[in-house]
């Protein structure tokens, strides 16, 4: 039998036979199973119990055998000497306080039903894609929307802690990480982190002088990615000649060690667009985390975004190689995912830094954007859980990477409910 669902029937007392009994035959009373912390030490903290006529204050150990306890070394920790009882599936020795005292003991698989169990193990048993895949759909709407609420906010914590360190690191300078995570973001997947070094490579201020011309700007990103040389296009060998200019003006590195990927990448996210793209729009817009920070609907971040490419670019791809001329405008999906990954974790994080602690705003923004297009959530909808919007569709990533792949059936709020029905 798996701890975990030791915890689950503890936490929510899934016990069903009363009264209750230690295993030496005293009757037990749950007031309170205490707080599962998830930190060191005892499993719940500050439960409260009757054994007899006796009322307990303290803390809960649960294992599959009691023999764990030795196992685990609590008899030589500190942290354990006020478990007031052991919860275990299987009791096959007495443990013993260090006052030779012995531990109370509840042997829970005698209190669980056969019905739970069997909830339990079709949970659990290996299906085709999730363990819920089956009877997803017997949620009812309130928990599965109080859940995404909770599963999207999780999903905006862990990139805060990220954005949070970089803060700390450049002193504050909110266009200077700002200007980091777009750059990865226009990076998408493939060139991300690529993109994330490059930005961070270049000091902010450097970008703030070239930003009155967007070629000195792409000279800055191509040049430290290494993408410039002598080509046989004037447009290039003018960039290169930039670069070295640039790099002996403000002692720049030769190069960086991260390097662009074009394969199997649609030609419009190649990375020589997509930073022409960032060049344009630092030199369109000076403060441009300022600008973003106090916009609240997509259509206004259509407009801040809206850019295209140097001249150059139109007629190309890649150096040298000419191409059907095209604008190659900054999409409204590509938007999209900019302010999915960028722009509401930023303005999270900044009204918190002002003490606002909702996160309403950003899912307003994220109701308003058309749900994305990958596989995790179009299994979703195979399944019968549809997305309507980019607040639903993170939601079910996030669900599906930190719940589902790890199995965490019984922390997550749909696998709870199923288990209660």
């Amino acid at each position: 039998m798996q701890e975990e669902f030791l915890h689950h029937i503890w936490q929510f007392q899934r016990m069903d036979t009363c009264p209750l009994r230690t295993t030496q035959g005293d009757e037990l009373q749950v007031v309170k199973p205490g707080s599962c912390l998830k930190t060191s030490g005892p499993d719940f903290f500050n439960a409260q119990i009757i054994i007899g006529n006796q009322k307990w204050a303290g803390n809960i150990e649960i294992h599959n055998k009691s023999s764990d306890w030795y196992l685990h070394n609590h008899h030589e920790d500190q942290s354990y000497d006020n478990v007031i009882l052991h919860v275990v599936w299987e009791n096959d020795v007495d443990i013993y306080r260090k006052d030779n005292s012995i531990i109370p003991v509840l042997e829970i698989s005698n209190f669980v039903s056969k019905k739970a169990l069997f909830k339990y193990s079709k949970l659990k048993e290996r299906k085709s894609w999730i363990n819920c895949e089956n009877n997803i759909l017997d949620v009812s709407d309130f928990v599965l929307k109080n859940w995404q609420e909770k599963l999207y906010l999780e999903r905006l914590e862990k990139r805060s802690e990220e954005i949070q360190k970089c803060l700390e690191f450049s002193k504050n300078d909110w266009e200077a990480v700002f200007f980091w995570f777009l750059a990865k973001n226009f990076g998408l997947n493939v060139n991300g982190d690529s993109f994330f070094q490059m930005a961070k490579s270049i000091p902010f201020e450097i970008i703030r002088k070239e930003s009155f011309d967007p070629q000195n700007l792409e000279a800055l990103f191509y040049g430290t990615l290494t993408m410039l040389e002598s080509y046989e296009d004037t447009y290039g060998r003018d960039l290169y000649i930039r670069w070295e200019y640039l790099k002996q003006k403000y002692n720049l590195k030769d190069h960086l060690v991260a390097k662009v990927e074009y394969y199997k990448l649609r030609p419009d996210n190649f990375p020589t667009i997509r930073l022409s793209q960032l060049a344009q729009l630092y030199a369109k817009h000076q403060n441009l985390f300022s600008k973003s920070i106090a916009l609240s609907s997509t259509n206004d971040f259509y407009e801040l975004f809206d850019v295209g490419v140097e001249k150059y670019w139109e007629t190309h791809y890649q150096f040298d190689r000419l191409s059907v001329c095209k604008k190659k405008l900054l999409s409204k999906s590509f938007i999209d995912l900019l302010m999915i990954n960028t722009i509401v974790p930023f303005k999270f994080l900044y009204d918190r830094s002002f003490g606002k602690e909702t996160f309403e705003d950003s899912i307003k923004i994220l109701e308003e954007i058309k749900p994305e297009k990958n596989v995790i959530v179009d299994k979703f909808i195979a399944i019968g859980v549809k997305s309507d919007n980019a607040f639903q569709s993170q939601a079910l990533i996030e669900l599906k990477k930190k719940y589902c792949d790890l199995g965490k059936c019984l922390t997550c709020s749909i696998g709870i409910e199923l288990l209660k029905k």
